[in-house]
């Protein structure tokens, strides 16, 4: 029953946002516009995305989490604030800030079988990387397919973090 209960949300949210999207005057369905994608990023594998615009400013959330078991999973949240150019072409590109944390762990084999040989605890037997971070971030768009870059311009957390983080996936925009 809790599923249930879980995916009420995100239905109310979308179905709100088609009523609305389509209801009313000719003018306001201009001016406001919603995102909903799924993509990946490098240190998140999966993400989902939604957004909410009006005019050529948009909002975006994206993120997702996973658990396998000890030890091993991955999550990540990540929001952005931009400014879209040429937007009412095929291609458009979105300029802004972003802020967002990405934390992953995994099992790490070499390490356990270094600790186990050796009895007492050495090596850490997992690997993880964590960031948190404020980003310039810069979007492309070409008929729903997205690619991202964001370079950190300041970092809260950082254990192994990448220099650039990227993302790349599919979004409808409506």
């Amino acid at each position: 029953m809790r599923r249930v209960h879980f995916f009420r949300l995100p239905i109310l949210i979308f179905l709100f946002a088609v009523v609305f999207c389509h209801a009313g005057d000719r003018e306001r369905q201009e001016h406001f516009r919603f995102n909903l994608g799924v993509g990946i990023r490098n240190q998140t594998p999966i993400v989902a995305i939604g957004g909410i615009g009006y005019d050529n400013v948009i909002l975006r959330v994206q993120g997702m989490g996973w658990h396998q078991g000890p030890n091993e999973f991955w999550c990540g949240v990540r929001g952005s604030l931009l400014y879209t150019f040429f937007r009412d072409l095929p291609f458009n590109f979105d300029a802004g800030v972003g802020g967002g944390y990405e934390f992953a762990e995994t099992p790490n084999k070499m390490h356990k079988a270094f600790n186990e040989a050796n009895k007492p605890l050495y090596l850490i037997p997992y690997n993880y990387k964590e960031e948190a971070d404020i980003s310039l971030e810069l979007w492309t768009h070409l008929y729903g397919f997205y690619t991202q870059i964001s370079v950190p311009a300041y970092q809260f957390i950082e254990h192994d973090p990448p220099k650039l983080l990227w993302g790349a996936g599919y979004m409808v925009e409506f």
